[in-house]
């Protein structure tokens, strides 16, 4: 081999440590924000169960609505 064959080589072995390095950073940071958002959804629905179960309680079943 020539020494400027190695040397793209070698310079192509670099620029692909770089890439790889910059997607894993990246699918570090999508996981992250990843588990947040699952977290928030969770959140969410535990509110708008405590949310429903209050309502229920508070109406009764079989309420005729105020326009009858």
């Amino acid at each position: 081999m020539t020494e400027e064959r190695i040397e793209k080589i070698e310079t192509k072995l670099a620029f692909q440590e770089d890439l790889i390095e910059e997607l894993n950073r990246t699918v570090y940071q999508q996981q992250k924000k990843l588990e947040q958002l699952e977290a928030t959804c969770k959140a969410l629905a535990r509110h708008i169960a405590i949310l429903a179960e209050s309502s229920s309680e508070n109406k009764p079943a079989n309420e005729i609505p105020p326009h009858y």
